[in-house]
């Protein structure tokens, strides 16, 4: 709660995602051994290169999916997409979020982790994956949004086309000059619109699975 407290402090306004923040506990996504640095605005490693991310970009960028004018069911964002489950810390934030997600990892031991850490709270509405996730997951299509845990040099257009319209896309991207921002596609009738935010550090998008 402390960790929540302190989130708020530094701007996070969103009750929903101040409430999923308070009801998953972290430190069951990390190793034991990093178990009491769980709670602090830190990135950690998971294993296979890979890292959870700090809790306030977790939630700017949870916040940032909820806050736009998208395809919701009874207040709730009808369908999101994950790309990177790692270890399933996010998509457990995010099916308290979303009415129904979907999460895809291309590494099979960090989606095997995922698995054993989200077994014991049994989640009926999160669907994880195992495949490439620059390709998205065109049967759960369209979403009403999609969030990315890596960086690509572009948003891949599988992402684009899945996205429904009134939809949400929240995404790292590498920008001229290299460094990395947050961005913010939505689709509406008329096409997409991109919003480019502030510089951000991700572990590099992939194609493919390992």
């Amino acid at each position: 709660m402390r960790m929540v407290q302190k989130l708020e402090a530094q701007g996070i306004r969103s009750d929903a995602v101040l409430q999923a923040l308070g009801r998953v506990e972290r430190h069951r996504f990390v190793d034991s051994g990093l178990a009491n640095q769980a709670y602090e605005d830190t990135s950690l490693p998971i294993g296979w290169g890979q890292t959870i991310s700090k809790p306030s970009v977790v939630a700017r960028m949870a916040e940032l999916l909820l806050g736009a004018d998208i395809v919701r069911q009874g207040g709730m964002p009808a369908r999101v997409l994950e790309i990177g489950t790692g270890c399933g810390y996010q998509a457990a934030l995010l099916a308290q979020l979303a009415r129904e997600v979907y999460s895809i990892e291309r590494l099979r031991g960090l989606h095997e982790k995922a698995q054993a850490n989200l077994r014991p709270f049994r989640i009926a509405n999160l669907h994880l994956l195992f495949g490439d996730g620059m390709a998205g997951y065109a049967r759960g299509a369209p979403y009403a949004g999609i969030i990315a845990a890596a960086g690509g040099e572009e948003v891949p257009s599988a992402w684009c086309e899945q996205l429904a319209v009134g939809g949400r896309l929240v995404a790292p991207t590498v920008m001229v000059g290299g460094r990395q921002a947050l961005v913010v596609i939505d689709r509406s009738a008329q096409g997409l619109q991109q919003t480019v935010l502030e510089d951000v550090h991700f572990v590099p998008l992939k194609s493919g699975i390992a």
